[in-house]
């Protein structure tokens, strides 16, 4: 892959790079077709497919996290993708005899709260999967949904921070015709549980309309209040967090205007989903 990337970048062909971690639904080929765009019919497009355990804390679902290669590359092809990088972890976290793998990109400002804090090593492990495969593939420009805004954020800073000679595109969101933010962990949800997740959208949608109600700020604890009540009316329905916060530095806001972003995670079962918005 870095050799082919080494190849197209010496003719001076732009490379849009699109990184998921496999089972791809129309959400990811929204991912592709803005790449494409970018780059123009001359350029190429690369998606990458790989299911990072770096990313993954110890009682976290990397075993029975969804996976169809097959079906990934159909999907790519009928999408005119130019590569496709499946590697496997002995690729990405070689030992060669020399010692274990043992280098890491550590972002320590935007990555501690939120889904930082609910998963404490899960940033580390996605800004170096993101690092090392910026190294590889060698885009001009990659594109990440807007759903992991946080993770988004984050990969922006280490670009600015470490000097990637790239750009990152944020697209947005692309939801089920119900408001359930798409996701490859949608795969889990079924029946009940399925029409319960939607919960994270509703919450969404009452904080927007509460906001559209009032012309001066709310405070935060109070929305977040109203939020916990939404999730938890819900059968089995869990909120991890909920937070207010300035969309460009991630600093929570103690009074809510329009303007702020709202981000929130929620159990539905035993499977763990994330939402947010623009308010």
């Amino acid at each position: 892959m870095q050799h082919l990337s080494g190849v197209w970048g010496r003719r001076g062909v732009r490379i849009g790079f699109v990184p998921t971690m496999g089972y791809l639904h129309a959400g990811h080929l929204s991912l592709v077709k803005r790449a494409r765009q970018l780059v123009g019919r001359r350029g190429k497009v690369v998606v990458s497919i790989y299911v990072n355990p770096r990313q993954f804390g110890p009682r976290e679902d990397f075993t029975s996290y969804p996976r169809d290669l097959s079906r990934d590359l159909r999907l790519c092809r009928a999408e005119k993708v130019d590569a496709v990088f499946a590697p496997s972890d002995a690729e990405m976290y070689r030992d060669d005899g020399e010692g274990r793998f043992s280098t890491y990109v550590v972002e320590e400002n935007l990555s501690f709260r939120m889904e930082g804090a609910s998963r404490p090593t899960h940033f580390r492990g996605v800004t170096t999967v993101v690092a090392k495969l910026f190294n590889i593939v060698q885009p001009s420009v990659a594109v990440f949904g807007a759903k992991d805004y946080q993770q988004a954020t984050i990969v922006k800073r280490m670009v600015r921070d470490l000097n990637f000679p790239l750009e990152i595109e944020l697209a947005p969101i692309y939801r089920e015709p119900d408001g359930l933010a798409m996701s490859s962990r949608n795969r889990y949800l079924a029946g009940k549980t399925r029409s319960r997740a939607t919960v994270l959208w509703h919450a969404i949608e009452r904080i927007h309309a509460a906001l559209c109600r009032n012309s001066s700020a709310l405070p935060a604890a109070g929305l977040k209040r109203e939020v916990k009540n939404i999730v938890e009316r819900e059968p089995g329905a869990r909120l991890d967090y909920v937070e207010f916060f300035d969309p460009n530095t991630l600093e929570p806001i103690s009074h809510v205007a329009h303007g702020a972003h709202m981000a929130l995670a929620v159990f539905i079962g035993k499977t763990r989903l994330i939402d947010n918005s623009r308010l």
